[in-house]
């Protein structure tokens, strides 16, 4: 062999070592490393598992707590958090888990809650879990620092209260068919059993598409059924997500992923592009979320056109309107069926809000303003939301090393904020915390939560959901047009 061969193979292993020595890092040092810092703070950790850490656990639990029926109870950690409930009934609140190969803390103390989610010390930044994700929606949810400062600055103008109430009537046009649909479905006995999560799902796509495209409806029907599967093919994909590179390999699921973001991408490029030139030549309808947003972003522009990256571009306008339909239409569908449960649950209450609805509308059409008197509908939709939230949990992460309360995070240390456990805590909310109690809520959220961040649905701080109204305006819509008509 000579001299140049030999050089060759030691620098071939060479590289080897150096290769094997950093996924040694990547798998097993570094999680022990961070494993051996939370120990020392008094938290414990459930044991490493190499690589998947405690996902497959997770997942099993999850599917063994999905093949059985669910109890005619508010108590639902057991069923969709079962893991999370067992380990820290296991270890206690001041516990972690692994997500993979990132040990993830439990933070259930509404304090602590306050300091991450009130941005105070500026170093907690959003887990990147899934990469598919990215085909769903990006928009201000996914975004930090300067650039969610100016989505945010852009965007908020179209969900202000005065703004909300041009909308109310594609909520009422949408309300008033599914209305009228069951109406007819309602048999001569005066009664029929109806599925309702379809109906409300079918509802909430049917108020985004009007009141994000108005004119452009029936292409909103058509993105809201592509984002729709997207949904459903990203549910999937997260039993994968934590497989290097797994995202980008050309399965038929990623591939029909790809497929969907393109169709949806054109849909709305050809939107806003009709709705740009109906601007130029002023008959273009600013009453939609979509014409709101162009209004908004052409005013910035205006105001800083001397500066660098100034407004939002085509591609940015995309992404928030994807974005409108996931989250406009899932958080008030699970909402409202929710609450259509604990209303049949609970009839006394169902008697209440409907004597409320027609005190303050009669059988009137509802408006803004009486809408925003209806007290115990509120009090049963805040309660709902308290047991039913339709996020379970927020999942933040340190990059710089930050104290936290009697911890001291390193970089790298991901935290798990589960708002259904929060929601359901005893220590919290009292030992009737599984109970439906809308009283907790007749003197608003501060007295029931005793000012602390024990209550937040949409989140809370500078990064609450900027759709809370809403939803919440869409809901009581609903609500009071289907008490007026129906028992259930």
């Amino acid at each position: 062999m000579g001299e140049g061969g030999f050089i060759s193979i030691v620098i071939f292993c060479i590289l080897v070592v150096l290769w094997g020595w950093k996924v040694l890092e990547w798998i097993w040092w570094r999680p022990k490393k961070l494993e051996r810092l939370l120990k020392e703070q008094g938290i414990k950790v459930t044991p490493y598992k190499l690589l998947l850490g405690d996902l497959k656990e997770t997942q099993r639990l999850f599917e063994e707590a999905r093949s059985k029926p669910i109890n005619l109870s508010h108590d639902i950690v057991p069923r969709v958090l079962p893991f999370h409930l067992q380990t820290i009934q296991k270890y206690g609140k001041k516990s972690a888990f692994w997500f993979g190969r990132d040990p993830r803390v439990y933070i259930m103390d509404p304090d602590l809650i306050r300091d991450i989610l009130s941005n105070k010390f500026g170093h907690f930044a959003k887990v990147k879990v899934n990469p598919l994700s990215r085909f769903l929606a990006r928009g201000l949810v996914s975004y930090e620092g300067e650039k969610w400062a100016k989505h945010r600055r852009i965007i908020n103008p179209a969900f202000h209260m005065e703004k909300l109430k041009r909308m109310l009537s594609a909520f009422y046009t949408s309300c008033n068919e599914i209305v009228n649909k069951w109406e007819k479905l309602v048999t001569s006995e005066g009664s029929c059993e109806l599925d309702v999560w379809p109906e409300l799902r079918n509802l909430t796509g049917d108020v985004i598409s009007r009141a994000a495209f108005g004119s452009s409806y029936e292409e909103g029907i058509r993105i809201f059924k592509l984002q729709d599967e997207q949904a459903e093919l990203l549910v999937q994909s997260f039993k994968t997500a934590f497989i290097p590179g797994f995202s980008s390999l050309p399965m038929k699921r990623n591939r029909r992923m790809k497929e969907i973001d393109r169709d949806v991408r054109a849909l709305l490029m050809g939107i806003i592009s009709k709705r740009q030139k109906a601007m130029e030549i002023g008959e273009a309808n600013t009453d939609d979320l979509l014409g709101l947003l162009l209004e908004s972003n052409k005013k910035e522009i205006q105001e800083h056109k001397n500066k660098n990256n100034v407004g939002l571009t085509i591609e940015d306008v995309i992404q928030e309107c994807k974005l409108f339909y996931f989250a406009g239409q899932e958080t008030t569908a699970v909402l409202l069926v929710w609450t259509m449960i604990v209303l049949s649950m609970h009839s006394e209450w169902q008697v209440r809000a409907r004597e409320e609805v027609f005190q303050v509308f009669g059988k009137n059409k509802p408006n803004f303003d009486g809408l925003s008197h209806l007290k115990i509908v509120t009090m049963i939709l805040y309660e709902v939301l308290r047991l039913y939230p339709p996020v379970l949990q927020l999942n933040r992460c340190t990059y710089k090393n930050i104290k936290l309360g009697e911890m001291s995070l390193p970089p790298g240390i991901q935290l798990m904020l589960p708002i259904a456990l929060v929601h359901h805590d005893h220590e919290v909310w009292g030992e009737d915390a599984e109970e439906f109690k809308p009283e907790r809520f007749a003197e608003g959220i501060s007295k029931a939560t005793k000012n602390k961040v024990a209550f937040f649905p949409f989140g809370w701080g500078p990064r609450i959901c900027i759709g809370q109204h809403f939803a919440t305006t869409e809901a009581k819509m609903a609500l009071a047009m289907i008490l007026q008509q129906f028992a259930f």
